[in-house]
């Protein structure tokens, strides 16, 4: 399988399980300009929640999470002040979670970090 369709299936994934938490979606794949993408917002008691998803079929280069790095961070938070200003929303709660995926040994397995940027 190659990258951009597992990533595509673990966005897939990543938007089940957070609906199955009582989340909702406003947007996927949100891309601000050239500054990035956020994968999944949505909004879960009156907070807005940006997601970064991250899949792995095997460990060699660490496990999902350790694939975020301090520039991809900053990335995130610029593009989500960009879904802010764009759709007019102050005044609101907003965190950065991440869901990690491992793909491994024919198993899938799911993590949910809330606030972890």
């Amino acid at each position: 399988m190659d990258r951009r369709k597992a990533g595509n299936i673990a966005e897939d994934i990543a938007a089940m399980f957070i609906e199955g938490l009582g989340y909702t979606i406003l947007k996927r794949n949100f891309t601000f300009g050239k500054v990035g993408e956020i994968d999944i917002i949505c909004d879960v008691q009156d907070m807005l929640v940006f997601i970064e998803v991250r899949a792995r079929m095997h460990h060699a280069f660490g496990p999902p999470e350790s694939s975020i790095t301090t520039k991809k961070v900053k990335s995130i938070k610029r593009v989500a002040e960009g879904y802010l200003y764009i759709n007019k929303i102050t005044n609101k709660q907003c965190r950065f979670d991440l869901i990690a995926i491992d793909f491994i040994d024919g198993e899938t397995h799911i993590r949910h970090l809330i606030n972890a940027m």
